[in-house]
């Protein structure tokens, strides 16, 4: 008989299988383990930038808005005051053909292209509908302003004792061509009666608003034209420039104030420009801008008694151009200030502030016998210059003594 099998003789590969299976899947294990603890610090650091970027994002939505500060370069220059020798000379540039009055202004062109606006003090009537015509009774071609515009200047004021020259042909003629000129030109000094007074002259840029009035001690005597279409408002017209001034106020951030006032030829400012000074301060002016004297006057600080804001006067900005012959009348400054204008997120204005007030010396030039009349900064204008001028009293020392003598240092900017 045959002897069966035992079932012992499988029992030894089948364990052996098994503990070499689970050999296999404890080394998986170990493996598998080992892989993520070196993916770790991988993983924590990716978790990590996730936290900090979900973070970030919550607290930048969380931060409020911030206001929107807004600052413009502005520059006041004085009076543009157009004699025969320039316009003749103009004439003979020109070839006979117009006026070409580039000489005039090419050497101050440049300083014009850093601001933001650009105010002048026009001395004389401008229009090309009237013969040219100097001392007493001054007309402008039109070149003139044209000129002037293509070297930044928008704001012109008209008012002054030279506006009513050529009668009421001349203030009709002269609103034409100012009406002529780019819409961005804003002229401020002439108004169509009484009825017109509260139309304020408002200048809008980069979303601050900037109102222009201009005001006259007198006409050279000569009164209001019968007939004229527009006039001057006097400097003794209280009630009107107090209610100009007023509602200015409420269409604008900044009220800017021209005055021609003062006595020619001297640096002193009198007791009616001082008066009239802290009055326009008061009634709201951010700032007053003088011209008449044809010499500087010094500059100062009022307190306006309506809400103790600082009002920055220039009582005279003296002549910008002209071939007058006394050689103090041939120094000028040119005011430069920064308008600041803060607006919350929700539109309100917070503040709109006058700033950085200085005076930039500028020297009218011209040849022997007036020829070759042209403009330079006293930074600009050297002792060969000087030497050469038609003044034989001109040397930057007797400029720079004039100006220190008449412009407080922490306004006067010699170089």
């Amino acid at each position: 008989m045959k002897r069966k099998k035992s079932g012992r003789g499988h029992s030894r590969p089948l364990g052996i299988a098994f503990f070499v299976a689970g050999l296999l899947l404890l080394t998986a294990f170990i493996l598998l383990y080992a892989w993520e603890w070196m993916r770790a610090p991988e993983t924590q650091e990716t978790a990590a930038d996730m936290s900090e970027t979900v973070e970030s994002a919550v607290s930048s939505s969380s931060e409020p808005p911030q206001p929107t500060v807004t600052t413009l370069h502005v520059s006041a220059t004085g009076d543009n005051l157009i004699h025969d020798g320039i316009y003749l000379q103009a004439r003979q540039r020109a070839g006979g053909n117009g006026y070409d009055f580039g000489l005039l202004y090419e050497n101050v062109a440049y300083f014009y292209q850093n601001f933001d606006i650009n105010w002048i003090n026009q001395e004389t009537l401008v229009t090309d509908e009237l013969p040219p015509s100097s001392y007493p009774c001054f007309c402008t071609p039109g070149a003139l302003a044209q000129e002037a515009y293509d070297i930044g200047f928008r704001v012109f004021s008209l008012s002054n004792n030279h506006s009513y020259d050529q009668g009421a042909e001349g203030i009709a003629a002269t609103r034409r061509f100012w009406a002529s000129m780019p819409d961005d030109v804003v002229t401020t000094g002439l108004f169509a009666g009484e009825s017109d007074y509260s139309n304020i002259p408002i200048q809008e840029k980069d979303g601050v608003k900037i109102a222009y009035l201009a005001y006259t001690d007198s006409t050279n005597g000569i009164p209001t034209p019968q007939n004229a279409e527009a006039n001057v408002i006097y400097t003794s017209q209280e009630d009107v420039i107090q209610m100009q001034i007023e509602l200015a106020q409420t269409m604008a951030d900044v009220v800017v104030v021209g005055v021609h006032w003062g006595t020619e030829n001297s640096h002193v400012v009198n007791d009616a420009q001082r008066t009239l000074a802290q009055k326009i301060a008061d009634w709201g002016a951010d700032i007053i801008i003088g011209t008449h004297p044809h010499v500087v006057q010094t500059i100062e600080m009022l307190t306006s008694a309506k809400d103790g804001t600082q009002v920055p006067v220039a009582y005279s900005l003296g002549n910008f151009v002209s071939t007058q012959i006394q050689a103090d009348n041939l120094i000028g400054i040119l005011l430069t200030f920064d308008i600041t204008k803060t607006t919350q997120p929700d539109g309100t204005v917070s503040s709109c502030v006058i700033e950085n007030v200085k005076a930039i010396p500028e020297v009218m030039h011209y040849d022997a016998n007036f020829q070759n009349a042209r403009a330079y900064l006293f930074r600009d204008y050297t002792d060969e210059l000087a030497a050469s001028h038609g003044n034989g009293s001109m040397s930057r020392a007797y400029i720079q003594s004039v100006l220190e003598e008449n412009i407080p240092a922490e306004y006067l900017v010699l170089d």
